[in-house]
């Protein structure tokens, strides 16, 4: 049979064990075996009453099988087969609801509609759930009312005000309870608390803290320095308070800038190009801020937006002089006048002070060729050029007043010269030319072609022209034809040529170049009679054939003009040996010593001396006349324009002190 205990919490009697045998025919004794027998079940051997000896807790174990038998008091044989029973113990509302995963956290954004989901909540009841209310719960906030609500049964929580602005509060703690027996009175109750945070959304519009910004630069300040700070506030957080900022106004535009600073949120206002204190003093922008990120649902609010006013002073600082020119390219002819103004760098102070300036050299390679006058820039020719020249860079400073700070302002510029040539010399052969001539050949053939060369370097190339002198227009022999590629050819007027009349021809040829005013020059070409194969190949250019004496062979001759000059080789050396033999061993009173000396008006200048005078000249007195300058001038202005004149040398070497003829 099966015994159903009724309350949970009561020690006593469950029920009696009873049988089908005859009680007085035998004693019977019973006994009890299974789940909890002797330690939670007791039997009464005699009666058959079962006990429960402890209390019993449905939520440890909700039901117990036992086993009952009847036995022979003395012989403790079975006296029946044995039954098995279930006891199950009945629930009482004896277990509070818990809530296990508490406490809780949860985040909805701010401005959200009325009924907007949070999260839900869950709790547990030990109770049995299928016998009576002891397990069915129901669900309420004790505190956080009027923000959030929750549905009794589900546990969901949801907002109870529209737009809740997280600006306003941020974080909310609500405290929910859960009542078992349906929330009847009576029942067990559990709480736990939810923190519910609003996440910002971008609700708000950027706001310059202040209206008008001011700002001081030095005009000399580097480009790309930042000039200032501006700062527009967002009451919202994260991406939703980035702004750009921008430049949408003023007499600045163009020289400044403004970029966003991520990580500190203000803009950055930078230089883009160089100030001018003298030009303007101060500029005045107008300067936006931005959100970068706009939410939608917001945009009927109005721009997202703000504006503030930067004033700028600019600062007066003290610049270097401005050159008139970035570069300068002066032009000078290879036969102008010495000292003469090749040209002139001129520059400004932009300073309102407007201090002196003053011009000089950077490098000083090339002072002995020009001359620099420092106040007021102009450039002359010291030493006659033949060609092209760099000239150094030349650099100015300022001189500046008292009142200001004391140190020096330098700009620099490069000057380039260009020597320009002149037509001052004259059309030559390009080369030493012989023209071999064939007694074979024919009238009109090309006996040679000849090129000329001229030193000087004309800007549209060279142009010469060919002729023959005048008294040798008409020449019977020769005539001369010019080619384009500007050369000249020697042409034969007629055939029949002989050597044994006349070997050789000389040919004077007029070259003229194309200059202003045109040089010319005379050349002459020698033209060879020879004697030629029938295809015109050079084979003997001598006359030996027909002066040699009839019957005297070409070995013979050889021998007797070998004989002759042996002879004369002694001759020589015997008088020549004689006259040194009687010649006296002093000086003669007619000559004079003073000849051969040259005087070296110089005070002597170490190892840099070693090249003020030519040995030569002290071995040749007559090469004094031609005695070559020494640091590379151009020989032939020395030639051409100091043709008896000798320089004296200071110590150093270094320049021209004194001239003498």
């Amino acid at each position: 049979q099966n015994l159903v205990l009724l309350r949970l919490s009561l020690i006593g009697s469950l029920g009696k064990l009873g049988n089908n045998l005859d009680p007085g025919s035998k004693k019977i004794k019973y006994i009890l075996s299974g789940d909890g027998a002797g330690t939670i079940f007791q039997i009464n051997d005699v009666t058959g009453d079962i006990h429960a000896i402890k209390r019993l807790d449905r939520e440890e174990k909700a039901e117990y099988t036992l086993t009952a038998q009847a036995v022979d008091w003395e012989t403790s044989k079975p006296l029946e087969p044995p039954s098995e029973f279930i006891i199950k113990v009945q629930d009482i509302n004896d277990n509070a609801p818990e809530f296990l995963n508490g406490p809780y956290h949860a985040t909805v954004p701010e401005m959200s509609i009325l009924g907007t989901s949070v999260t839900n909540v869950t709790a547990t009841d030990a109770d049995d759930p299928v016998y009576g209310n002891s397990a069915k719960l129901v669900y309420s906030i004790l505190e956080g009312q009027p923000y959030f609500s929750i549905e009794p049964e589900t546990a969901i929580i949801k907002t109870a005000l529209p737009n809740m602005d997280r600006e306003a509060k941020e974080e909310y703690l609500v405290v929910i309870q859960a009542k078992d027996m349906g929330g009847h009175s009576g029942g067990l109750s559990g709480t736990t608390t939810l923190t519910v945070t609003l996440t910002d959304v971008n609700d708000n519009p950027p706001k310059f803290a202040q209206s008008l910004y001011h700002f001081s630069v030095p005009e000399d300040v580097v480009l790309g320095t930042a000039i200032g700070r501006v700062k527009a506030n967002d009451q919202d957080i994260g991406e939703n308070a980035q702004s750009s900022y921008d430049i949408i106004d003023g007499d600045g535009t163009a020289l400044f800038e403004i970029t966003s600073d991520a990580q500190a949120q203000d803009g950055i206002i930078r230089l883009r190009k160089p100030l001018d204190f003298e030009t303007k003093k101060s500029y005045t922008l107008k300067v936006e801020a931005a959100n970068v990120h706009i939410d939608p649902r917001f945009s009927s609010r109005g721009p997202f937006k703000d504006t503030a006013t930067v004033k700028i002073v600019v600062e007066d600082a003290d610049e270097p002089p401005v050159f008139s020119s970035p570069t300068y390219l002066l032009e000078v002819h290879e036969n102008a006048a010495l000292n003469s103004v090749i040209g002139q760098v001129t520059a400004r102070d932009p300073d309102i002070t407007s201090s002196p300036i003053r011009f000089f050299y950077l490098h000083c390679s090339l002072l002995r060729m020009f001359s620099l006058y420092s106040l007021s820039g102009k450039i002359l020719l010291s030493v006659s050029q033949n060609r092209y020249y760099l000239l150094p860079v030349p650099s100015l400073t300022k001189s500046l007043p008292q009142h200001t700070r004391n140190h020096s302002q330098i700009s620099r510029v490069p000057v380039a010269i260009k020597v320009l040539d002149v037509n001052d010399n004259a059309p030559e052969f390009a080369s030493e030319y012989e023209a071999f001539l064939c007694e074979n050949g024919k009238p009109g053939q090309v006996i040679q072609t000849v090129s000329a060369m001229d030193k000087d370097d004309p800007k549209n190339g060279h142009y010469f022209l060919y002729s023959l002198l005048p008294e040798m227009v008409n020449n019977p022999n020769f005539t001369i034809k010019k080619n384009e590629d500007n050369s000249l050819s020697i042409l034969a007027k007629h055939n029949g040529f002989n050597r044994q009349k006349q070997e050789v021809y000389l040919l004077p040829i007029v070259i003229s170049d194309s200059g202003n005013p045109p040089l010319s020059s005379t050349s002459t070409l020698t033209i060879r009679v020879c004697g030629c194969s029938n295809d015109g190949v050079v084979q003997s250019c001598n006359v030996e054939a027909y002066v040699l004496p009839i019957g005297l062979s070409m070995g013979a001759l050889i021998a007797i003009l070998a004989c002759i000059i042996l002879l004369l080789v002694i001759v020589v050396l015997f008088v020549t040996l004689r006259r040194h033999k009687n010649e006296p061993l002093i000086i003669k009173d007619d000559e004079d010593v003073r000849e051969n000396i040259i005087r070296y008006d110089d005070e002597g200048g170490g190892e840099e001396d070693t090249e003020a005078f030519d040995i030569a000249t002290l071995q040749n007195p007559d090469g004094i006349n031609g005695f070559l300058p020494r640091w590379g001038l151009p020989t032939q202005w020395w030639e051409e324009r100091n043709p008896i004149q000798t320089c004296v040398f200071d110590t150093k070497i270094n320049c021209i002190t004194q001239w003498t003829t």
